[in-house]
């Protein structure tokens, strides 16, 4: 990919988490807190999108499962309501200042590695990852490194958010990168955008699940689509990375990703 760019460009490996995603770092803080605020059960929400291997992952650590809404929005609402009936602490997968401050130490890590980069490239959904990664890189000083902000079509609510300059709630999730399907992101996500030098860009699915076939090839990792777009900015040379060294990209994860689902990405396409 280096030669690709016409840059250095270095992996932030957050696939290899034990999870196998980037949300270890921001729910376990967030998780953590609640914890110690007294709560002795915690609830979150993921649409019934979510990946079957996913579901089996988190059934297989002894969670209760409930499947429920089309969109994470509904999924949301119902957590929230099942919240109040149990007196469980809620935690919020992006939208949460516990889970920003957990995601921002991958930036404090790619300081400790001696890497300054030129621009970081992720993947957005909720915001939650961009809330982190931004913060970080004021934690650590860096506030003059910009960021590629990168969604599929479909799910695209940052885009839509920036370019109206005010919140925007999509009417459906369409694109096949599920983990990226918040019909509206965090505010605080939106809210950077006035301090830090954020480019937001919108590829297809078709590109982000080629640059997933392109990565396992070159690196023998399977990611998901979601993680697939921010690793397109570097197969496509983006022009936001033009002139940027080096490039650091977050590949966040593929928590849900088999073989099998690889195999139906690539058929969608």
């Amino acid at each position: 990919m280096s030669a690709i760019v016409g840059a250095p460009v270095w992996l932030k490996m957050e696939a290899l988490q034990p999870t196998g995603s980037f949300k270890a770092r921001g729910m376990g803080v967030a998780c953590r807190a609640a914890v110690e605020r007294g709560a002795r059960r915690v609830v979150c929400a993921s649409p019934e999108s979510t990946a079957p291997r996913a579901k089996e992952l988190i059934r297989g650590e002894g969670a209760e499962l409930i499947v429920y809404g089309v969109s994470w929005d509904e999924a949301h609402q119902h957590a929230l309501e099942l919240t109040r009936q149990e007196q469980a602490a809620y935690i919020h997968p992006f939208d949460d200042p516990n889970v920003w401050r957990g995601h921002a130490g991958m930036i404090q890590e790619i300081a400790q590695a001696g890497v300054r980069p030129g621009v970081i490239v992720l993947s957005v959904g909720g915001g939650g990852l961009l809330c982190g990664v931004v913060e970080g890189l004021h934690n650590v000083g860096w506030t003059d490194v910009p960021v590629l902000a990168v969604e599929t079509e479909g799910a695209a609510s940052f885009a839509a958010s920036v370019q109206a300059g005010r919140l925007e709630t999509l009417d459906r999730i369409t694109s096949l990168a599920t983990t990226l399907g918040a019909r509206t992101v965090a505010r605080q996500a939106l809210e950077w955008t006035r301090h830090h030098s954020i480019t937001s860009w919108v590829i297809s699915d078709r590109t982000a699940v080629e640059a997933c076939l392109r990565f396992a090839d070159d690196h023998r990792i399977l990611v998901e689509p979601a993680c697939g777009a921010a690793l397109a900015a570097g197969y496509a040379r983006a022009e936001a990375l033009q002139g940027r060294s080096p490039v650091v990209i977050i590949v966040c994860g593929g928590a849900g990703v088999n073989r099998e689902q690889f195999e139906h990405w690539r058929q969608r396409i």
